[in-house]
């Protein structure tokens, strides 16, 4: 793969951006649920974990949309952020990663959940016998030990996220320097005849970028002493 041009590399920075807010702005969201569903039994659990992997197997388009509908200019999520934080999505860069959240979230919910299912809980129970509190015990047993699955989580997010295209074309659009990652891009350089080399170089790029954090988030797995044979993916 020949050098990347400065757009070229302006496109990685880009994505490298977006991807680190998505998954850093999801990981609060979807530890919660990766507890909650590891730990907690209710009615309607079922449900629950069903609405936390509907991104998996919505169409992309569909999600956009879904988030176009909730969190476009004129409506109440939208006008919330605007009012609150003064942040705006539609055709913002911001916009871009919010969708890429969302579609890395329900991967990030099963590798931290299935990580702290694998935590001993008798381990958890003889902290609390010598005098730790719940948030003590946290802090000093289950999430050490979960640490690695929490990782791989954000790496696998990651990987999601440098792919996603549907949910953000639909959502955030395609606007060069502003919303236009790496998948955008390729997509754009396939309508012009003659670009051949540059698609090459992107999707080698995306190739390397996916490929490298897939085999990270495994090794994480790995080494966090799940059981044998137990994956996220």
């Amino acid at each position: 793969m020949t050098v990347l041009g400065p757009g070229e590399w302006g496109l990685l920075l880009l994505s490298l951006k977006v991807s680190l807010v998505a998954i850093l702005g999801a990981l609060p969201a979807a530890f919660t649920a990766a507890w909650v569903l590891a730990r907690w039994n209710f009615p309607g659990k079922v449900l629950l974990d069903a609405v936390v992997h509907l991104p998996l197997v919505l169409p992309p388009v569909v999600t956009g949309w879904m988030l176009l509908v909730a969190f476009g200019p004129q409506e109440p999520l939208g006008r919330f952020f605007a009012s609150a934080f003064g942040m705006t999505f539609l055709f913002r860069w911001t916009g871009a990663a919010l969708a890429a959240g969302v579609m890395a979230f329900p991967l990030m919910v099963r590798a931290m959940r299935l990580s702290l299912e694998g935590v001993d809980r008798r381990l958890e129970s003889a902290a609390r016998t010598l005098g730790a509190g719940p948030w003590r015990t946290f802090a000093s047993v289950t999430l050490p030990l979960s640490a690695n699955g929490v990782l791989a989580a954000l790496v696998l997010g990651f990987a999601r996220s440098v792919g996603e295209f549907g949910a953000t074309i639909t959502f955030a659009s395609n606007i060069p320097g502003e919303t236009q990652t790496l998948p955008l891009a390729i997509y754009s350089a396939l309508q012009v005849p003659g670009t051949e080399s540059e698609v090459a170089r992107l999707a080698g790029l995306s190739v390397l970028l996916s490929l490298g954090a897939l085999v990270a988030s495994e090794w994480l797995v790995r080494r966090s002493g799940q059981e044998r044979g137990r994956h996220v993916l």
